[in-house]
């Protein structure tokens, strides 16, 4: 199976032009102001425009009022929902559009139970928890956890990088992989060689049996 490829928090054309030419299957645009990644919906727009056919663009949201989540709909139709806070499935369902279901992997975390509520969504992100706030801290978890609650909906998420993330892969074999942090020169910004980096490590893990 191909690892899909999302590259998340995405804010100029050079880096989402590097991230297509690197493979990237999804790009993430982060609709979430306290976030040094955020974008406008505006910002938004026009880097959409400038995607390729099947390379998905991905709206994060967290705890967004609705009005917020429909004029991003509206200005890109192609637009997949993720949802990073604290949205109930109704939430989640009320757009009647695909989406992706954040959550954070603790000790604690029953897998099967977030897999059995949010049935609807086409996968769950799991990401490591974040002391405050919302979002991803760039912070590796216990992969070991998704063992004994497997699923076949996964997109794995948390410090991941280049150099970690083939032992990702074959650990836990998600769907998809999503990075942030990791393809960074400093916060909040991207590296276009740390992003084909990243893509290339991707590629060589699947390769291997």
């Amino acid at each position: 199976m191909r690892t899909r490829i999302k590259i998340c928090g995405l804010t100029t054309p050079e880096t989402l032009d590097a991230a297509v030419e690197a493979g990237a299957d999804a790009v993430g645009f982060v609709f979430y102001p306290p976030s040094p990644r955020a974008v406008t919906l505006g910002q938004a727009v026009a880097l959409a425009r400038r995607l390729p056919p099947f390379v998905t663009p991905v709206g994060l949201f967290v705890n967004a009022a609705e009005a917020s989540v429909e004029a991003a709909l509206q200005a890109i139709p192609s637009l997949l929902l993720q949802f990073h806070g604290d949205e109930p499935p109704e939430h989640c369902e009320a757009w009647r559009r695909p989406y992706l279901r954040a959550l954070a992997m603790t000790p604690e975390t029953r897998l099967l139970d977030w897999s059995t509520r949010y049935r609807s969504a086409q996968a769950l992100l799991v990401d490591a928890p974040v002391a405050s706030g919302y979002g991803g801290g760039g912070k590796v978890f216990d992969w070991s956890l998704l063992a004994a609650n497997a699923s076949s909906r996964l997109v794995l998420s948390g410090g991941l990088n280049a150099a970690n993330v083939g032992d990702g892969i074959r650990q836990v074999r998600p769907w998809a992989v999503d990075v942030s942090s990791g393809v960074e020169s400093s916060r909040g910004v991207k590296c276009p060689e740390l992003i084909q980096g990243f893509c290339a490590a991707v590629r060589r893990a699947d390769a291997k049996p």
